[in-house]
């Protein structure tokens, strides 16, 4: 099975992260998220071929001292979750 991802534009309004730091969290997103996907169970509807033109993730709660690695680790679920949910 082959799934492709395409994330055209994530937002992160007020998030504690400074701009140098978006390749990182952006790595951390794509490697979580292969991970889930590889893994994880998947909603009947993502095993065929669909397209969803706009998704609101779930909320994520921040700690105080939080890595771009966590960050994205943190939104891939989200984004995972509310795909699976979504369908």
């Amino acid at each position: 099975m082959k799934i492709n991802v395409h994330i055209e534009r994530l937002i992160l309004d007020g998030l504690p992260i400074e701009r140098r730091d978006g390749a990182a969290v952006q790595a951390a997103v794509e490697a979580q998220l292969t991970e889930l996907f590889t893994s994880g169970e998947l909603s009947p509807a993502l095993l065929s071929s669909t397209a969803v033109p706009g998704l609101r993730a779930a909320s994520i709660e921040l700690k105080e001292q939080v890595s771009p690695d966590g960050l994205g680790q943190q939104i891939a679920h989200a984004v995972h979750g509310s795909l699976n949910d979504s369908q």
